[in-house]
């Protein structure tokens, strides 16, 4: 019943965004990197910082420091949704919330050469989740499977209270309800690609640090190779890694090849579940399983570049 109402709380608190959204017109216009073409609202993610919050008021101020941090981070991510911010300003606030998230995890009670390390890893995520948040269902639905496998993994493991990943895997449902179809109602916007990805590194970092298992990090593994190949790809054409593109396999799949935006979400999806129950199921060789996994994917990603990389050469040299 207490899951219901908070859906239903959710639901609520979504549409009231859209009002405020088109209000004060807070959208998403469609350019030549764009792989939409219709003017749709942004910041439909913010659900997912709303789902953060009720968690924390239900359970009296569990996770405060981390709590305080991720209310930074979303506040600099909606700011920047409605209008673009000084990248100065947004590494600032990134690094503060990374240090009170540091706090919350015990961190600094570690080796010095841990943080830099952990604050490389935890921004590196940031950004991919923000540069993979380019079209209809990738961001709601590969997150989901991420939080899902977290949830499970956390049922033997015990790293976070249980109800914290609940809440926030049904504020991805939520999201998913208006932005999972062929012509979404939102686009998760900053706050919601940066909101969702800060609460990954936190699960994912709190797993870590209980288990000292590192091959964890391969729930992450289908964004993480597309995101760091498709940027020594850009070097490599002497680009502005920092400029909106749209190289990444799954932009080169929707629009080049015209695989509908949902099909492409859905194999991202499916591919990194499979890749997580291999995780979880085949435990005893963690490190090696890690090791095959992450170079299939790396040569995947290197044969459809060679192989269709020449469409998107074609379509912006006419």
């Amino acid at each position: 019943m207490t899951y219901i109402l908070f859906i239903i709380a959710l639901f609520v608190l979504e549409l009231f965004y859209f009002r405020v959204a088109n209000h004060f017109n807070i959208i998403d216009k469609p350019n030549q990197r764009s792989s939409h073409t219709k003017i749709t609202l942004r910041g439909g993610g913010i659900v997912i910082y709303f789902a953060a919050l009720l968690y924390f008021i239900a359970s009296r101020f569990d996770y405060p420091w981390f709590f305080m941090a991720l209310t930074l981070i979303s506040v600099i991510s909606f700011a920047d949704d409605i209008r673009p911010q000084s990248s100065k300003l947004r590494l600032v606030i990134h690094f503060i919330a990374m240090m009170l998230m540091f706090y919350q995890l015990n961190l600094f009670h570690s080796t010095w050469l841990v943080i830099p390390i952990a604050l490389i890893i935890g921004i590196g995520i940031l950004n991919a989740f923000n540069f993979m948040d380019g079209i209809n269902g990738i961001t709601g639905a590969y997150s989901f499977v991420v939080l899902a496998g977290l949830w499970y993994v956390n049922r033997s493991v015990n790293f976070v209270h249980p109800d914290f990943i609940i809440y926030i895997l049904l504020g991805l449902a939520v999201f998913n309800i208006f932005n999972f179809r062929k012509k979404a109602k939102c686009f998760a916007g900053d706050v919601g690609a940066i909101s969702i990805a800060f609460i990954v590194v936190f699960l994912l970092g709190s797993l870590i640090l209980k288990t000292g298992n590192y091959s964890y990090i391969l729930m992450l593994v289908v964004y993480g190779v597309d995101t760091i190949l498709t940027i020594i790809h850009r070097i490599m054409l002497k680009e502005n890694i920092l400029e909106a593109h749209r190289k990444h396999v799954f932009q080169l799949m929707a629009n080049e090849l015209k695989i509908p935006h949902l099909v492409v979400s859905v194999i991202y999806t499916l591919l990194q579940g499979i890749i997580t129950i291999g995780l979880i199921k085949l435990n005893e060789h963690p490190y090696i399983y890690s090791i095959i996994v992450t170079l299939l994917l790396m040569v995947t990603y290197i044969i459809i570049k060679k192989k269709y990389y020449y469409l998107h050469e074609q379509n912006h040299t006419k």
